[in-house]
């Protein structure tokens, strides 16, 4: 599980195509890998991805094709700028909300609005997702935690503070640009709980 709170950022220093998955290699920040053991869970870019040794110098990972295919890995490459957040422990204090980095779909940034010291963006979203997503709601992005703006059909927008501008890969994002989005998973269960409950009256 993770928290949502980027710890910072990383560098893709190798994609190796094999025949059924991918190979990454990631320069961190300094310290993250401190402590980490083969086989720990870390997010990139909001996806789960498990380690295959300590990380002593660079994180590596094996990805599979599922996970290839639902996320934005797919067009990552040598160069790229991802976000990273170790597991949460038991002394983990919880700044955003409660992630599991099993990605629901894609989205694509439609808008970029820059103000001052902050930013908005428009998210494009699959439309099928649409009864999950509420404005004020929670929503992950990338591996970041934040709070819904306006949600249109198939839209939404964040509001992003200069905090998470400069964390995050967040600020290195154009127009076009593809994104991982996790739903809130409370969110699905209420939402279908109750969608379950007023069937069930239905049918008396």
């Amino acid at each position: 599980m993770f928290s949502g709170i980027v710890q910072g950022t990383g560098k893709v220093s190798k994609v190796i195509s094999n025949k059924d998955h991918i190979s990454l290699e990631i320069s961190a920040p300094k310290n993250f890998n401190k402590g980490l053991k083969k086989g720990a869970s870390i997010s990139v870019d909001g996806v789960c991805l498990t380690s295959v040794d300590k990380g002593i110098n660079k994180l590596r990972f094996d990805v599979i094709e599922e996970t290839i295919a639902r996320t934005n890995l797919k067009v990552i490459e040598k160069g790229s700028i991802v976000n990273l957040e170790r597991s949460i422990t038991a002394s983990t204090e919880i700044g955003g909300h409660l992630m599991s980095g099993h990605i629901h779909c894609t989205g694509k940034i439609k808008k970029i609005l820059n103000k001052k010291s902050t930013r908005d963006i428009i998210v494009d979203f699959p439309k099928k997702f649409k009864e999950y997503i509420f404005e004020k709601g929670y929503i992950g992005l990338n591996g970041c935690s934040l709070t819904l703006g306006k949600v249109n059909k198939s839209s939404f927008y964040l509001h992003l503070i200069p905090e998470t501008l400069t964390v995050t890969n967040l600020d290195k994002l154009n127009v076009g640009a593809l994104v991982n989005i996790e739903i809130d998973q409370n969110t699905i269960s209420v939402v279908e709980t109750v969608k379950n409950t007023l069937a069930t009256q239905k049918s008396r």
